[in-house]
């Protein structure tokens, strides 16, 4: 069994995380497997949220070499480590689950799983797998909260579910595999279910043939949302043409148009948007570094005015005889819970907390969160009369 480190992680080419978008645009993968690897701050918090929570779980489970010090980052704060330690007691409860179930239950932590026998070269790590009771249990931290990322039929997870089953089937006789992504900043648990007969009929009916495209450069350009991530979604001609065919919709008043219409505009806007300001941001950088774009400049942007100097403001405002020049705010809920702990805050706030419900959206059928219950006309009557 092996364990990888994520910062000395290598990156295949069709990379599980990536599958979303090259089992959907075959021909961008060996496009940006020519491209430079870049990375976010998101990215880099990403990763040291990774580290801080595997180190955690060793240490809990006993696991840790003698002297081994916790790491540390630049992005360290109350709350990743409120969040870590979230995904602490979130696995090593399903672990006590699968122990009740089996007493050969297994947890295995950072696992290099191998799916070159259906991608090639295919590899990639699994943060934690649980095995018990003809179960395979695969457990995936996501500290990213710009995009809600949903277990149901996610292709990372199918993939890294078929390397682990791969690389452990002979040793244990699996039916089942769970797949749960873990987000905390997001208060997301989504898990999804499947047989390995299942898995197996989706490996050889879809996985396998997308992945000899994406690795011959075959295929198709297509967009979607999968194009958030993708090295080359500034400048991609599919993306730009798909983008714009909202653009080139004949708009009348919106009334006017056939429910068709507004369904098809609705589908584009939100990678519209997401295009728009990939593009701008693009122009921007390149303007920054000299580029001209015929009938465009760049200029300074707004600004909020700062203090220069917090103590000089304080000894200022104090000589001049006004002290009431502080505010007094309440611990945000992340941080009360941090300093009350778990346990405390649940006894003694846990009554005073509440989370109101959000804001309606429009989100397509295949979106996996309940419909609202909008009442009928008549529904409203009947409770006015009540």
């Amino acid at each position: 069994m092996t364990e990888t480190h994520h910062a000395d992680r290598d990156h295949a080419v069709l990379s599980a995380s990536g599958s979303h978008r090259w089992l959907n645009c075959t021909p961008s993968a060996t496009i940006e497997a020519e491209l430079p690897d870049t990375t976010t701050t998101a990215a880099e918090e990403g990763t040291a949220a990774h580290e801080l929570a595997e180190h955690k779980l060793k240490k809990k489970l006993k696991l840790l070499k003698p002297r081994t010090r916790k790491p540390k980052s630049e992005y360290d704060s109350a709350e990743m480590d409120q969040h870590t330690d979230d995904y602490v007691t979130y696995v090593l409860e399903a672990y006590k689950e699968a122990k009740k179930l089996s007493t050969d239950a297994e947890i295995i932590l950072e696992h290099k799983v191998d799916f070159s026998h259906l991608v090639p070269d295919g590899f990639g790590t699994a943060d934690c797998i649980i095995i018990a009771d003809g179960t395979l249990t695969l457990i995936d931290l996501k500290y990213g909260k710009g995009v809600l990322v949903d277990a149901w039929e996610n292709p990372q997870l199918k993939i890294y579910a078929l390397g682990a089953l791969n690389d452990l089937g002979m040793l244990y006789d699996v039916e089942r595999v769970k797949m749960v992504i873990f987000q905390p900043r997001r208060e997301n648990i989504s898990v999804f279910e499947q047989t390995v007969e299942q898995l197996n009929t989706w490996a050889q009916e879809t996985l396998v043939p997308q992945a000899q495209l994406a690795v011959n450069g075959d295929g198709e350009f297509k967009a979607g949302e999968w194009c958030t991530f993708c090295k080359i979604r500034t400048t991609c001609r599919a993306r730009a043409e798909n983008a714009l065919k909202l653009a080139k919709l004949e708009f009348k008043d919106p009334p006017e148009l056939t429910d068709e219409e507004i369904a098809d505009a609705l589908k584009i806007i939100p990678d519209l948007k997401r295009y728009a300001e990939a593009l701008l941001n693009y122009a921007t950088e390149k303007a920054m570094q000299g580029h001209n774009w015929p009938g465009f400049k760049v200029v300074e942007g707004r600004s909020i005015r700062k203090y220069t100097d917090e103590q000089a403001v304080i000894s200022a405002c104090e000589e001049a005889g006004f002290t009431d020049i502080f505010q007094k705010k309440l611990l945000t809920i992340t941080a009360m819970q941090k300093k009350l702990g778990k346990k405390q805050f649940e006894e003694l706030l846990g009554d005073l907390v509440h989370k109101p419900a959000g804001k309606p959206a429009l989100v397509e059928a295949s979106d996996p969160r309940p419909p609202l219950h909008i009442p009928t006309a008549a529904e409203e009557f009947a409770e006015f009369l009540n």
